[in-house]
């Protein structure tokens, strides 16, 4: 594993995200991967990765822009800064109601990398945005 494999692996990861091809992303991980969700709990296995991104679907269609991708000296480490643009298109339990009002905030993802059977695959996956600045634009419309 190095920079150039990692920086290509969390470049596959999000643009399969910008594809909405979940299949792509979930290749990318490990099948114990971490994922500490945006203020939020920590779920641990693909399948609950799998039954997050569906979830997600059905409340936000989001793109990701004006991505850079950082990488340590290892490989072992990443993470990446971006523009998430979006609609809001189904009411999430326990925010406002959504009527397909449009955002975009900054936001990043941290990854942990290793080397797994088949090559280098993403173990953990920790989101992070201002969710304060999210409510306050879907509440404005």
């Amino acid at each position: 594993m190095n920079q150039d494999d990692t920086t290509a692996l969390i470049r596959r990861y999000l643009d399969a995200f910008n594809a909405k091809d979940s299949d792509a992303m979930l290749a990318c991980l490990s099948d114990e991967v971490i994922h500490d969700i945006n203020q939020g709990d920590r779920e641990i296995g693909k399948e609950k990765f799998r039954w997050f991104n569906a979830r997600m679907s059905r409340h936000y269609d989001e793109e990701l822009g004006d991505i850079e991708i950082m990488v340590n000296a290892s490989g072992s480490r990443a993470a990446a800064e971006f523009t998430v643009r979006g609609s809001y298109l189904a009411t999430d339990e326990g925010l406002p109601e959504a009527t397909g009002q449009r955002y975009s905030l900054p936001g990043g993802i941290f990854f942990e990398i290793d080397d797994g059977e088949g090559g280098a695959e993403i173990t953990r996956v920790t989101t992070t945005y201002n969710l304060n600045d999210w409510v306050a634009q879907v509440k404005a419309g």
